[in-house]
Formats: structure tokens, sequence, C-alpha cells
């Protein structure tokens, strides 16, 4: 079987829902309880209803969030607010957008791509996974038998070969198009012509995908198709051999990975010279500057630098940041802290932070589970909230610690990476039943 294959998706009639960026949300996973309410009142067909729905009092095995969906997304296509395109088709999707004011285009295009479990084909994780999400998702995949989200995969190609004969291909057609909560411009051309389609996966068939965001996605497909094997259903052509996936060249210049900071609420107040004593021999440390607001000028050091192997601490104790890197000493540690892993694992600096930092010198272990935040800003304001005794600025994981480690085999620590924009949910749904 190939590889990727184009697919008749399933997408909003725009004459029936009117503005596409109404009833758009981005993936389930990243949609709090607030936002979720508001996307609920948006627009009576916003796909919160489809990826998300609301847990009710009543809920029972007969009458729960996912036969609710399933019901949803019968009534949707009867009515036509849903329609199946008439033929196969890749969907070329670019999303524009905005980082410290400059303006970045990242290309990719949506396919099928097969659902084979790690370690049996082409494709390859970079971050473990939790069983939990994975059984929500199961079920509502088993119930709906429909992709309403992508995984996000990155494949090679050096010399932009797919993207030129996509770009060709879209030359004449007419984007649908729609701007998500955060002001992201996302477009869709839907490209049916065959020679186009059967170049794109010629080239794309015998490379490696590296998944970039979607893991759960990924492995509930696996878990989906081999139910649908299991029963007795599974065909070469059957559509659940294919999950809907986004892929993007690695070396797409829209591409950007953001940091993941961490913010802590049940270590010990430290003060920044505590903090020196414990991190002593293995860190040296240097203090930037006091107040919340001094996390700009900490990141500011790291980020101008580069270096996996510094990180920024806030000892709330005294409202001090300080910048630790890593020593001689302190590689040695890591090396026999962290044994089990890959010389190229440790020297990450989200592995360096709660391999060596929270678990073997600070022992944060057996507690509550940081806050992630993306932005220095928001470290700050989370700060403010008195709520977090320690924060760590980190530097993400790079599109190429993505390609070496999950070729080793290797899942980095969750949180590694931040793919900015998040793919909006809503564009676009692959059907996984004949």
């Amino acid at each position: 079987m190939p590889e990727i294959v184009p697919f008749t998706g399933i997408r909003y009639n725009l004459d029936k829902i009117g503005n596409l960026s109404e009833v758009i949300a981005p993936p389930y996973d990243v949609i709090s309880p607030s936002m979720q309410d508001e996307l609920y009142a948006q627009h009576p067909n916003n796909v919160i209803r489809l990826i998300l729905d609301k847990i009710q009092p009543t809920d029972d095995q007969e009458n729960n969030r996912y036969t609710r969906t399933a019901k949803t997304l019968a009534d949707w296509k009867t009515s036509g607010i849903l329609k199946q395109e008439p033929e196969p088709a890749l969907y070329v999707y670019h999303q524009i957008y905005a980082v410290d004011g400059k303006e970045y285009c990242r290309k990719g295009f949506m396919c099928g791509v097969k659902a084979d479990p790690f370690g049996e084909g082409l494709v390859f994780p970079h971050e473990l996974t939790l069983s939990g999400p994975k059984a929500d998702r199961l079920m509502l995949t088993t119930t709906c038998k429909t992709n309403f989200s992508q995984v996000f995969g990155l494949y090679p190609d050096n010399d932009s070969a797919v993207q030129k004969i996509l770009d060709s291909a879209i030359v004449s057609l007419t984007p649908i198009q729609a701007v998500d909560h955060l002001g992201v411009l996302n477009r869709v051309w839907i490209v049916t012509d065959k020679n186009a389609i059967d170049s794109v996966v010629k080239i794309i068939n015998p490379l490696p995908i590296f998944i970039a965001d979607g893991h759960h996605r990924y492995e509930t497909a696996c878990n989906y198709r081999k139910q649908v094997a299991e029963m007795g259903e599974l065909t070469p052509d059957h559509p659940a051999n294919y999950v809907l996936t986004m892929c993007v060249a690695m070396d797409d210049p829209g591409l950007i990975v953001l940091p993941t900071h961490r913010l802590f609420p049940e270590a010990p107040e430290w003060s920044a010279e505590e903090l020196r004593e414990k991190l002593s021999g293995l860190f040296s440390v240097e203090q930037i500057g006091k107040k919340a607001e001094s996390a700009a000028l900490a990141w500011a050091k790291i980020d101008t630098e580069k270096r996996q192997d510094q990180i920024a601490l806030y000892a709330a104790k005294d409202e001090t940041w300080v910048v630790a890197t890593l020593t001689e000493a302190g590689k040695r540690k890591m090396d026999e802290t962290a044994n089990d892993h890959h010389p190229e694992w440790r020297e990450l600096g989200v592995s360096i932070l709660h391999r060596l930092v929270a678990d073997a010198i600070l022992r944060l272990t057996d507690m509550e589970k940081p806050k992630y935040v993306h932005l220095v800003e928001e470290v700050v304001e989370e700060l403010k909230t008195g709520k977090y005794s320690l924060a760590a600025l980190v530097m993400p994981a790079t599109v190429d610690h993505i390609r070496t480690l999950s070729l080793m085999g290797e899942r980095m620590p969750p949180k590694s990476t931040y793919f900015y924009p998040k793919l909006a949910s809503g564009l676009v749904f692959k059907p996984l039943e004949k």
C-alpha cells in the first residue's frame, strides 16, 4: 500500500454556514472549558460540537458526548451543512501568522498517511503519550468513523520539490479561508489534478514522516485500524488504513518552534542564593534581575545564545531571576542520571530541566505537574498571581532534534516542542468508512 493517499474530504458547505471563521476551532487538547463555551456560543455549527462535545450530568451508555457527536455529524450531513468532495483530493494548507512583529507563511498539504504502529512503518514519534486521551479519541473515532482533526507531520524535502508541485497546482484555484481566534489566516486549496497528486505521492512515499504534533491522534488511528482489522473488515483500500495528516517540509521557512516554559505550583520557596547552593558544582549561576518582569532579560540571554544547557529559574522567595549554565561536572552528572537515554537526548534543555534539575537536584517529583505557557509575558502574568513558587525558562527542541531522536527511537519529555500556530480543526474531515 502507498504511504500517503488523497481522500474525498468532508467540508463545511459555505452556502449554509456563511463565514468559515465562525466554525473552526483549535485542536481539542488546547481548548479550555471557557473557550469551549465561547465556541458553542459563536455558531450553532461550530466544530467544537464534533471535536469536544460537552459532558452532561445525565450521560449514560446510550446517550453521551460520543453518541451525540455521531448524531450531530449525521444531521449536518443530511441537512447539507457538511458535504463530501466528489473526487479524491490533496488539501494544500497555508497558515499566515506573525511572531515578534515578523510575518510567516507555513506551507503544507493534508492527505491520508498510512497508520502503521510505531516501529513498523515510516512514521516516527518524538514524545510520549498518555492512555486517557487515546481512550477518549478512540471512542470518538469508533462512534463517528471520521478524523475531525489532523496529525501534524514533518518530512525531509531539502529541494522543496513537493511544494513546487503544489504551488503550481494551486495557481488557478481559489482558496477557502478562515481566520482563527489568534488572528492566524488559514487558507486551503482543493487539488484534484491527478498528475500533481501522483507526483507528490511518488516523492513522499519513500520518505520518513516525523510527528510534530498529534501523537495521541496518530496512535488512536493505529488502534482504530487494528480494531477494524479484528472485525475482519480491513481491506487494502479501506479508509481506516490512513489518518488525516498535515504534511510540512522540515525546511519550510514558515516552520518555527516556540518554547514551552514551566511554572511549578508546589515547589518550596527558595531564594536565589538557596538555588545557587543547590545547583553548585553542576551549574554556574548568574543573577539576572529582580521581580517577575526580569523574565524578559533572562530569556533574552538564553534565546540570544541558543544554548540548550542554559535554564533560567525564578526564585519566588526573593523574586529573583537567575540563569543556570551546565558545567562539565553537570554534564557528567546528567550522563549518569539519564544513562537510559542517548547522549543527544541528554543534551536537550527540557531533558536537563526535568531529569537533572527538577528530579535529581530539587526533588520536585510526586508534585502537581507544572503549568505550561509559551510567552515570557504569560510567565510574568502567572507569577504575579502568587500561585507559583518556581518558574523555568527553557529552550525548545529543534526540528533537527526531532529528526535525530525520532530515528533513534527516543521519546522527548512532554512539551519539548511547540509548533506555532496550531492547525485549525474544521477545514476538512476525513471519513473512515466506505
